[in-house]
């Protein structure tokens, strides 16, 4: 059985630019450890399986080791697929069926809008492994049910943070999202927040982009800086930008897409 496999850079509208994802459309259930295999030869931060369900299409990510809950950019990614290879028309939304509940992804010109759900990290006393892996003194510890979030004292101590991956890969979470509130605010500025995201436990060290991370920093940012709907930067080498906006308990978050390559995975 041969699957359509896509990889598409999301949160950019450049190539080479934001997260890389793999998306493979099947037209019929695949063994788990298959998918795994497959994620680990495609050696992405996430591969996304996306196959017809009952109620729009089921869709499961792994990365190179492990699947995951809960993934933003592969998420994007899988919805700009099915609108490139014409299974959905620009005009349909997508409707995914996910280990996360049902997810949707909708066109706005050459933005998508992915709904999620809200992800807040409850604060919490950070464990020395995470300190010591950090090398510093955060100013704020969260943690929910995915990862540790931390604000740190400034953007430029975000862009420069060499953490110790062995450590972080001893906390008992996916990973490790790392925040500061933006250097420049108010008008011209081009983002609200800064953001790293590590998860070395899944095979991830550090992530270029993180949808599913924005389920987290959404909600802390907008208490803080008293807006619902902001801009986040994900200072990764790659870097991208993800518009969030807070909806009760669940996160818009927007970003755009381009594909890379287009081939047929055989058997």
């Amino acid at each position: 059985m041969s699957m359509v496999m896509h990889i598409i850079d999301a949160f950019t509208n450049e190539k080479y630019k934001g997260n890389p994802a793999a998306v493979c459309l099947v037209e019929e259930a695949i063994p788990e450890s298959r998918m795994q295999i497959i994620a680990s030869e495609m050696n992405v931060s996430e591969t996304a399986f996306v196959r017809p369900g009952d109620e729009g299409y089921s869709l499961r990510w792994f990365t190179p080791k492990a699947e995951v809950d809960l993934c933003g950019h592969a998420t994007l990614a899988a919805a700009h697929a099915l609108w490139d290879t014409g299974r959905l028309a620009v005009t349909q939304r997508a409707v995914f069926q996910t280990k996360s509940g049902i997810l949707t992804v909708e066109r706005d010109g050459e933005w998508m809008i992915m709904d999620f759900p809200s992800e807040p990290a409850a604060p919490t006393e950070a464990p020395k492994e995470l300190i010591e892996a950090l090398g510093l003194i955060p100013r704020y510890v969260g943690r929910n049910r995915m990862d540790y979030l931390v604000e740190v004292d400034s953007e430029a101590t975000v862009r420069t943070l060499q953490p110790d991956f062995q450590l972080l890969k001893t906390l008992q979470t996916r990973g490790v999202i790392v925040t500061s509130a933006a250097e420049k605010k108010g008008e011209g500025a081009s983002f609200d927040f800064i953001s790293r995201a590590f998860f070395p436990g899944i095979g991830v060290d550090e992530d270029p982009v993180t949808g599913s991370a924005h389920c987290a920093l959404a909600p802390y940012w907008a208490k803080r800086l008293r807006r619902e709907a902001l801009i986040g930067y994900q200072a990764s080498e790659r870097g991208g930008y993800v518009r969030v906006q807070l909806k009760g308990e669940r996160v818009l978050l927007s970003g755009q897409a381009v594909t890379v390559l287009r081939g047929e995975l055989t058997e």
